[in-house]
C-alpha cells in the first residue's frame, strides 16, 4: 500500500555531514507523523526525531543540536540533516510514517557510517 524510500545514507569522517530524504509514495493519506529511527549493531531501534503535519519536531537528546528534521506535506518528503557526526551515530537509519487511522509503515533503511 505504501513504500517509504530513503536516500542519502553513506560513510563519513567523525564531524561531517550528511543528509537523508525518504519519499513516500503509494496510498499515502492523512499522514499524522513522519520520522527517523535508527538501529546500532546490537542495539534496538531508537527514535531519532519526527515531524507531525502540523511541524511539531520532536529529537532524541542525543541528537539535539546536531540533526534537523523537516518535511513536505505536499511531496509526502521528510528530510534528516545530520551534522557534526559522531562514531556513535552509525547506524542503519530508518523512515516511518503513521496515519491518522493508526496504520505505520517502516522504509527498508540506509546505512551510516561515521568513522573516527
Amino acid at each position: 500500500q505504501v513504500q517509504l524510500v530513503e536516500s542519502g545514507g553513506g560513510l563519513v569522517q567523525a564531524g561531517g555531514s550528511l543528509r537523508l530524504s525518504c519519499v513516500a509514495s503509494g496510498r499515502v493519506f492523512r499522514v499524522n507523523t513522519m520520522g527517523w529511527y535508527r538501529q546500532g549493531p546490537g542495539k534496538q531501534r531508537v527514535l531519532v526525531a519526527t515531524i507531525t503535519s502540523g511541524g511539531t519536531t520532536t529529537y532524541a537528546d542525543s541528537v539535539k543540536g546536531r540533526f534537523t528534521i523537516s518535511g513536505d506535506n505536499a511531496k509526502n518528503t521528510v528530510y534528516l540533516q545530520m551534522n557534526s557526526l559522531k562514531p556513535e551515530d552509525t547506524a542503519v537509519y530508518y523512515c516511518n510514517v503513521v496515519m491518522g487511522v493508526g496504520a505505520y509503515y517502516w522504509g527498508k533503511g540506509t546505512q551510516v557510517t561515521v568513522s573516527s
